[in-house]
């Protein structure tokens, strides 16, 4: 089973620049995405289109062209559920979950704190919300895949220049404790546990030639119960696939 993620900084923006296409080619079976800035009735029917084959589930935010998130799945019965049940986070669509046979798969697009931090402590709340919804699955014994846009890079090895970011939101200490409190409470970050010393990011800024120069943040995880570690066969950071300042990663799980 492969599973991807993919922030893509606006749906319509990404079908403009035919990134569909990748996704086309490589066919996971299933698709996250964040970010998507649309609602599903703003795509024209030829956008529509693109997704044949796919069984399409929208939490887009209430704002139009704003936040927002989607699943799309191929060929697989599975259960959704839009939002967490706390309106203070699902007016931005910012969770979809979704119930397969083995695990629940949580898409998640955890906001930006901001360069001014304004957004920081909403964001601090979310990932305490998050982290305590999965306890409560953990204890009554599921299996939790957690995927989306962090927004933070957890350890320096994370970002390309960490040495002048350590005041900078998606870096900053208590951002990083948060992933690290997940980690504690039963989870296991894949990619950093089959690539220990790797530095492969998955975002870059649109300013100063960022990506050309691979001056990059890992900001778009996978997350898995310490369960279902034996199960995974890889992570793929996809850093040559275009279409949005985010690329995108795929998760394979037996």
């Amino acid at each position: 089973m492969e599973i991807t993620t993919w922030n893509v900084n606006g749906i319509r923006a990404l079908l403009r620049k035919d990134g569909w296409d990748w996704v086309k080619k490589q066919s996971p079976d299933v698709m996250c995405l964040q970010e998507i800035k649309a609602m599903p009735e703003q795509l024209t029917a030829a956008q529509s289109a693109e997704f044949e084959g796919y069984e399409q589930f929208w939490n887009p935010a209430e704002k139009k062209g704003y936040s927002g998130v989607a699943t799309f799945i191929r060929d697989i019965e599975a259960e959704t559920k839009a939002g967490m049940g706390k309106k203070k986070f699902d007016f931005e669509g910012r969770v979809l979950q979704t119930r397969f046979d083995d695990f629940i798969l949580f898409n998640v697009y955890y906001p930006s704190g901001s360069r001014n931090y304004e957004r920081v402590e909403y964001k601090l709340e979310l990932y305490a919300a998050m982290l305590r919804k999965f306890n409560k699955l953990h204890k009554a014994g599921e299996k939790i895949v957690v995927c989306g846009d962090f927004n933070t890079a957890h350890e320096e090895i994370d970002l390309k220049n960490h040495k002048t970011n350590h005041k900078t939101s998606g870096f900053l200490p208590e951002e990083r404790a948060w992933v690290t409190k997940y980690i504690d409470r039963g989870f296991v970050d894949p990619f950093r546990v089959l690539y220990p010393e790797k530095e492969q990011y998955t975002w870059w800024s649109l300013r100063s030639a960022a990506r050309a120069r691979n001056v990059g943040w890992r900001l778009d995880y996978f997350l898995v119960s310490e369960g279902l570690m034996p199960k995974v066969k890889d992570v793929v950071i996809h850093d040559q696939v275009l279409g949005s300042d985010h690329c995108p990663v795929s998760l394979i799980i037996k």
